[in-house]
């Protein structure tokens, strides 16, 4: 390579990385790997070293990737917010040079050893797949928490984070008076598959693994829904010129016995090869962790040590992170399915021959959307490679080229419905193609009765199997047709018996019952989930203020931009839908709320309370009654609860928190006789419809 091709491929380089450090930071939607992105990056690295008139201080190799951008990306979902305000970090807050190679990890050791006259040690940790968070402590209680930002300014999410279960907003203990420690945010995958479930189920992507998600989520602009998401914490680092301590493990044990949430799997090494065994440990049992790990963080432990090795402008040079491959397989793809969702939104599906990836066997995996079948150049026949890591959706990263069959054509997206034959849409803006045909298309169709019918909606005991069946027998177009059906009809369909039909039957008339909320949930309006349904419920009071108002009136809503408004407000306009919701008034469906979600009297305002154990109705129904009385429900005590609500047998670790923080414990009868006239069991009954 010349000088001139030299100074061409640096260029090149820095505009891919810079997308794509844009698209995993800023869009939450990275279209490539984080291995494929390190290589590069090590490329442009080596070509700066080789080159070095050409280095620039813009280039990605000398900043860290910037997650301050605004507005948010394609991915990012209704309700983030890009008006966080800007603070500087007291210390800069770098990223970590990396390597996937072990040798690499005995150079760090090497010029370490070389450039420190005294002896020292190693911590290995744990390297966490989220985003990255710095806290500052004063006087023991949380003040602020900054994102890593472009690694000098960060967003000020510390109204966020305050929701996040496992961050203490009091220490205790012989803490520093002020101090910084920095960790990570992380989404467990059971919270990330409950999120993803949910968006899919109103037309919105994915997020494609956990990081992005945790990242995503702790960007939005409502603190109560950040605290729904279920994130978690760990902790990691405490800036050298924050402490008195002497080494970084003494700083994390010091903290632990704070209270703050400091991962245990660390261990002090002394020589690469016990470096070694640490990493080859934790590449098999991280398959057993509930969050994503993605490789093994290795610092010099001594404070001193660290202090006299120093920064690059980029990274610490007494840290290096390992990271573990990608677990990936090369298998057939034998054909693509294209599969049409209840919005009608239009799916690519690889059919692959079955192949072991992260101990499940493979199948299937999603190809996202026309695009991402252009830049991969996949065509049927194709070797591609399947990758898990840290993603739990089966992604394809790519295509080997030289197994590629003789003949082989790149596929077709298909420009007619696969299901109803409708011309495929898409609009300004939107990655995926649709089916207009909402109200001709069966699968659009028994996908929103399917919806409609779900626990979190309408809670009608039935399944796919039934829908199908219901549709097929001509007995069910529509939700409001199923409040049509009788026994008889149920009794003549196979497989039906009198016990079974009569407990759908009796299930659909328990329905009538569900609050107006789940009701706006169940009708299916795209971008239009439970948290948002729940608002616009209670904002609006019933179904005909829905329907009357108009897009700035929509926006009001708290968390309701202009997509969801505009969503909201075309499907109130469809002749169609006017139609069904009349049907469904006639049903005898609840389109008022209940007085239980209007504001009864201020008496709980301005009160944070979290509500454990068994009361004298259903825990909703507390909630309910809490919401009315103007109070707001936390998941987790916090510094910022402001008493524990406790019935019958309530959880012992929020007992065990409650009496650390100093936070009053309540019982069911004290707390109805805050309520105005001491509110009894019966009279909340009535309050509450569920």
């Amino acid at each position: 390579m010349d000088k001139t091709q030299a100074q061409a491929r640096i260029e090149q380089l820095r505009v891919i990385l810079q997308e794509n450090s844009r698209k995993y930071y800023v869009d939450n939607a990275p279209t490539m790997s984080d291995q494929e992105y390190d290589f590069l990056m090590h490329e442009l690295e080596d070509l700066e070293k080789a080159y070095p008139e050409f280095l620039s201080p813009d280039s990605p190799t000398q900043r860290v990737g910037s997650d301050l951008d605004s507005p948010f990306g394609a991915n990012a979902e209704p309700g983030t917010g890009g008006d966080f305000i800007k603070r500087p970090h007291r210390y800069p807050m770098l990223s970590l040079g990396n390597t996937y190679s072990i040798s690499e990890v005995e150079e760090f050791a090497a010029r370490a050893d070389k450039a420190l006259e005294e002896d020292f040690s190693y911590c290995c940790e744990l390297k966490f797949d989220g985003t990255a968070i710095c806290l500052t402590y004063e006087h023991g209680k949380l003040v602020r928490a900054l994102t890593r930002g472009d690694g000098v300014m960060g967003d000020d999410v510390t109204q966020n984070v305050r929701y996040i279960q496992n961050i203490p907003q009091q220490l205790n203990g012989d803490f520093p008076d002020d101090f910084e420690i920095r960790g990570e945010i992380l989404m467990p995958y059971s919270s990330f598959e409950a999120l993803n479930s949910e968006r899919e189920d109103i037309g919105e992507s994915p997020f494609a693994n956990p990081r992005n998600a945790a990242s995503g989520s702790l960007k939005l602009s409502n603190p109560e829904e950040v605290g729904r998401r279920g994130l978690w914490c760990t902790l990691y680092h405490i800036p050298a010129q924050s402490v008195p301590f002497t080494t970084h493990d003494e700083a994390l044990t010091r903290a632990a016995s704070w209270g703050l949430p400091v991962s245990a799997d660390r261990k002090l090494c002394r020589n690469i090869s016990e470096i070694k065994q640490y990493i080859d440990h934790w590449d098999k049992a991280r398959k057993d962790l509930p969050y994503a790990t993605d490789g093994i963080v290795i610092k010099i432990n001594e404070l001193a040590a660290q202090r006299a090795l120093g920064y690059t402008a980029k990274s610490p040079r007494w840290a290096v992170a390992y990271k573990f491959k990608a677990e990936q397989a090369c298998t057939p793809l034998l054909s693509i399915d294209f599969q049409v969702g209840r919005t009608g939104a239009v799916t690519p599906v690889a059919n692959l021959a079955p192949v072991q990836l992260g101990g499940t066997t493979v199948k299937r995996a999603t190809l996202v959307n026309a695009d991402q079948i252009a830049s991969l150049d996949i065509r049927v026949g194709d070797h591609v490679y399947v990758e898990k890591g840290g993603e739990i959706i089966p992604k394809i990263t790519g295509v080997n080229l030289e197994l590629r069959p003789d003949g082989a054509v790149p596929p077709e997206f298909p420009k007619f419905c696969p299901d109803c034959g409708a011309p495929l849409s898409r609009q300004d803006g939107e990655a995926k193609w649709f089916c207009p045909n909402t109200t001709g298309c069966p699968t659009q169709i028994k996908g929103r009765i399917l919806h409609f019918m779900g626990r979190h909606a309408m809670n009608i005991l039935a399944g796919e199997a039934t829908v199908d069946q219901l549709f097929e027998a001509g007995l069910v177009r529509t939700p409001s047709d199923l409040y049509h059906i009788n026994k008889y009809q149920l009794m003549s369909l196979e497989g039906w018996q009198d016990r079974s039909a009569q407990r759908f039957l009796d299930s659909l008339e328990k329905s009538r019952s569900v609050p107006f909320e789940r009701v706006l949930f169940a009708l299916g309006i795209r971008f239009v989930g439970e948290t948002t349904a729940r608002d616009v419920a209670r904002h609006f009071g019933n179904i005909e203020a829905v329907a009357n108002a108009g897009l700035e009136e929509l926006v009001e809503v708290a968390e309701v931009g202009e997509v969801i408004a505009g969503s909201i407000y075309n499907y109130m306009h469809l002749e169609a839908n006017i139609k069904e919701i009349s049907r469904l008034k006639e049903a005898g469906l609840q389109f008022t709320a209940s007085r239980s979600a209007e504001a009864l009297s201020d008496s709980l305002a301005g009160k944070t309370i979290v509500i454990s154990g068994n009361f004298s109705i259903s825990r909703d129904a507390m909630k309910e009654l809490i919401a009315s009385h103007g109070g707001k429900c936390a998941s987790g005590v916090s510094g910022n609860t402001s008493f524990l609500l406790a019935g019958t047998k309530p959880g012992p670790e929020k007992l065990q928190k409650c009496t650390k923080l100093g936070i009053p414990v309540v019982s069911e009868e004290e707390f109805r006789a805050m309520l105005p006239g001491g509110i009894g069991v019966e009279e909340s009954k009535e309050l509450t419809l569920f």
